[in-house]
């Protein structure tokens, strides 16, 4: 048996990484509602919890894990950022996600920069922005 930890390219210069309550449901989630792809996925332990799930989404790398409060991680409440998603078809994206489960924060409007622009929540308190540039 290897050593050796799975590893996948990561894609994009600023890469998110979340931590979240159940970071296996929330990367099955993200397949469902943004067609996210699992790049790496380590096996839980005995608390069903992960230390690392690695995604691609919409041509970027989004990392996700569990809290572990025993090794300074506490669960904390998402607040004061969005993930934005850059779009071609906002109104595709903004459909299957809203059918996945998301709610909606901001409905898709044109901004006043010019773009299409709305808001989603996910079930584990994540804010989703999605922005498609007018054509």
């Amino acid at each position: 048996m290897s050593d050796k930890v799975a590893t996948a390219p990561v894609k994009g210069g600023l890469v998110p990484y979340l931590q979240v309550d159940g970071a296996i449901k929330a990367a099955d989630f993200y397949k469902r509602a943004f067609g996210a792809e699992i790049a790496v996925s380590h096996p839980p332990d005995e608390k069903g919890r992960t230390m690392h799930v690695h995604l691609y989404v919409n041509g970027s790398s989004l990392m996700l894990g569990d809290a572990y409060p025993e090794w300074g991680h506490p669960l904390q409440k998402p607040q004061g950022y969005n993930l934005t998603l850059c779009v071609e078809d906002i109104e595709a994206w903004w459909t299957r996600a809203t059918e996945a489960g998301l709610e909606v924060v901001m409905p898709v409007a044109e901004m006043f920069w010019g773009d299409y622009y709305g808001q989603l929540r996910d079930p584990f308190g994540v804010v989703w922005a999605l922005n498609q540039p007018k054509k």
